[in-house]
């Protein structure tokens, strides 16, 4: 599997654009601290950032994680397998319309763009920071056409029946309202049209704990990563999926791939300095290995 990355003069005109740009890193309106440490890094041309999330800001899979040798490239590849892994639960083939949510620097559109021909992309993301780098990162190939647009997961801006396909890769958490967000997608999607995303779920048994560590953790998450809400159990996704009007294909727990994912945070964290990274890093990464949260994907259709 290739592996995506940005030419030099694009990841250079990026890290000129933001410095010329003053990157305004919180807004009043959108709060992201790890995507404004980010962002602030690829401004002062931190190579090591902007190879590890210049394409994708999430975790990494690994079909072999004992494999996986902690470099930056290894951990950039991981993050595309993963990217592929959410879209090939939704089906995808040539020539469908897809939106992908929360699409960040347009990582899952550029691989999308790079696999399948005669698409119709559309990218969706609350932050105008992120869509500036995907447009400019992100050119159309194989006969797709390719949209960034500035709007809320939680309210579409587009009519019903647009797409085959919605894509939410490591980002409903993020969301205000789950349940808001699949009302969303069932009415733009077409009929027998798919959702695929991924998310970070507690155990049933664990249910109990895991709230005990949200309330313990939550201050140190939040200022890290923003607004997270990780205590949607299978049950609740079995429970919303029927109330509104979705049937469950795939739920696919792939956390012991995932796991590779913490030695490389703590090691960059640790290089990099970023603020509040390493306290978050380690409290994500205690209760994956714990089991108390589970990374799981999840696939489903549209039913009338």
């Amino acid at each position: 599997m290739m592996l995506l990355v940005c030419p030099q003069n694009t990841l250079e005109y990026i890290g000129d654009k933001l410095a010329i740009l003053g990157v305004p890193m919180i807004s009043k309106e959108i709060e992201l601290p790890y995507f404004d440490g980010i962002l602030e890094e690829i401004a002062k041309g931190n190579t090591d950032i902007l190879r590890a999330f210049g394409n994708h800001v999430h975790w990494g899979y690994w079909d072999n994680p004992g494999k996986a040798d902690g470099t930056v490239d290894d951990f950039a590849q991981a993050a595309e397998n993963l990217t592929r892994k959410v879209y090939e639960a939704a089906g995808i083939k040539d020539g469908m319309r897809i939106l992908d949510c929360g699409c960040g620097f347009g990582g899952t559109i550029a691989s999308l763009n790079k696999v399948f021909s005669n698409l119709q992309l559309v990218g969706l993301n609350i932050d105008p920071r992120q869509l500036e780098i995907a447009r400019q990162k992100v050119q159309p190939q194989n006969h797709n056409q390719i949209q960034f647009i500035e709007g809320d997961a939680c309210q579409l801006p587009f009519e019903n029946s647009q797409f085959d396909i919605v894509l939410a890769v490591e980002c409903i958490f993020h969301f205000p309202s789950r349940k808001r967000f699949f009302q969303e997608v069932w009415r733009v999607l077409k009929t027998d049209g798919k959702l695929s995303l991924c998310d970070f779920v507690p155990t049933q048994i664990t249910i109990s704990l895991s709230k005990v560590l949200n309330d313990i953790f939550k201050p140190l998450i939040n200022n890290y990563f923003g607004y997270v809400d990780s205590s949607y159990t299978i049950q609740d996704y079995h429970d919303l999926a029927k109330i509104t009007g979705f049937k469950s294909i795939i739920e696919k727990d792939i956390t012991p791939n995932t796991i590779p994912t913490y030695p490389f945070l703590r090691k960059l964290n640790h290089e990099q300095k970023l603020p509040n990274s390493q306290q978050a890093a380690f409290v994500a990464e205690l209760v994956s290995r714990l089991r108390i949260i589970r990374y799981i994907i999840l696939s489903y259709s549209k039913i009338e």
